[in-house]
């Protein structure tokens, strides 16, 4: 009988990781945000995990392919807890990142990068719940100034 096998209408959470980049500046930290063609949006890079992909090995892969940075690991942030476009609940895993060395390259995830401070940050990402995630990481670096 169809829906009698075991896991049958239940829906598997998206396991998903990424990064928060971030370089002290003038006025405080400033911030990396990717803008996704697809989605019209701005956030932060991030992508789902393969199965037997570790999330924080996730989020170094993610950032990579849609930064072209490549980032020294810190601390981890509160991961953001949503239903995505398809109605199936998602978790993102992020971790506060700084850039070491890499160049952005427009691909076919994202077109564009833009360091913007933390208000002009919270102005542009296009969902609330990366915005929690900016205040973690504002709370995590304090002033973020040179």
């Amino acid at each position: 009988m169809q829906g009698d096998e075991p896991g049958a209408g239940v829906t598997r959470t998206v396991r998903a990781a990424g990064g928060v980049i971030w370089r002290p500046g003038s006025e405080g930290p400033e911030v990396l945000l990717v803008h996704r063609p697809r989605y019209d949006d701005w956030s932060f890079p991030k992508g789902k995990c393969a199965d037997e992909e570790a999330d924080v090995a996730c989020a170094h892969r993610e950032v990579g392919e849609e930064t072209g940075l490549r980032c020294r690991l810190g601390a981890e942030l509160p991961a953001a807890r949503y239903v995505d476009s398809k109605g199936r609940p998602k978790v993102v895993r992020y971790w506060e990142m700084t850039p070491t060395d890499g160049e952005f390259t427009p691909n076919r995830e994202v077109d564009e990068v833009r360091w913007l401070g933390v208000a002009g940050a919270r102005a542009a990402l296009s969902y609330d719940h990366d915005r929690e995630v900016l205040d973690a990481l504002v709370r995590l670096v304090g002033d973020g100034r040179r």
